[in-house]
């Protein structure tokens, strides 16, 4: 049997409604942006009864159209200087990634010390 169906190009939310009521398997929605689907939000479709809702190129399509801005910006001006307040900090990036207590995590992977080995 399979673990989760992945239903593609349903246009509404009768038509999700339509195939949670005919099958008693799990449900993907794929939430792609400029599909077929309706964009339906992550309370829709779970009171719909689908169990998982995905958004595969969101933020794809976020990101270029940042680049798309930023470069266009550069082009015109010559710097970067005015995107600043646009852009994510690093502080902010390691912050997101835990990136402190992941390299804690493995300080014992990477600052090592030999024996008897002056570092």
């Amino acid at each position: 049997g399979a673990d989760l169906i992945f239903t593609e190009a349903l246009h509404t939310p009768r038509e999700f409604e339509q195939f949670r009521a005919a099958v008693d398997t799990p449900l993907l929605a794929n939430m792609t942006e400029f599909g077929k689907s309706q964009l339906l939000t992550a309370k829709q479709l779970s009171d719909i009864g689908y169990n998982v809702v995905i958004y595969p190129v969101t933020t794809l399509r976020l990101a270029m159209y940042a680049v798309e801005v930023g470069l266009r910006e550069i082009a015109d001006t010559g710097t970067q200087s005015d995107l600043l307040d646009r852009m994510q900090h690093r502080s902010r990036l390691y912050g997101l990634l835990h990136y402190a207590e992941y390299t804690e995590f493995d300080s014992d992977i990477y600052n090592f010390a030999l024996e008897g080995v002056a570092p």
